[in-house]
């Protein structure tokens, strides 16, 4: 079986982060998408919250399942038997950042490996940062999120 994990802070989740999802769906049985939790930083929205909006985001994908892990990613791939780490990449300097990334891992757990998708021309502007900083001032941001979701 291939599992494939998606992982990252989704705070919130965008039309981004559902574009990736559904796009990597032919390519894997089960994709679990999972929030990373780093005691260092607290998310501008809940964990709980997050959770709750992934969930009703792939509600309708029965291979699709929303997690919550601590420490390194290869790490919550092991225990979750997954061989595969799903990154997007909008910019040049993402791909710079997340191919070091994927190479670390690659070192750390030569069985785990990392699979880039483009991010969709439409989408592209779109970052859970610039999201944030849109709702933290008032803007409405629903352009910018999954239907199913409101914040």
């Amino acid at each position: 079986m291939k599992i494939a994990i998606f992982p990252g802070s989704f705070d919130p989740v965008t039309l981004g982060h559902d574009s990736i999802v559904r796009r990597a769906l032919p390519l894997f049985d089960k994709i679990i998408v999972a929030i990373g939790v780093n005691a260092e930083k607290s998310g501008y929205f809940a964990i709980e919250k997050r959770l709750d909006w992934l969930k009703q985001t792939f509600s309708d994908l029965p291979q699709v399942s929303v997690e919550s892990y601590n420490g390194l990613t290869v790490d919550f791939c092991k225990k979750m038997n997954a061989s595969y780490i799903i990154r997007g990449l909008r910019t040049s300097a993402d791909f710079e950042f997340e191919r070091s990334v994927a190479q670390v891992n690659l070192k750390l757990v030569p069985d785990i490996e990392t699979v880039f998708l483009l991010t969709l021309p439409e989408y592209v502007m779109i970052t859970s940062s610039i999201v944030r900083e849109v709702h933290k001032h008032g803007g409405h941001i629903g352009q910018f999120i999954p239907e199913k979701i409101s914040i």
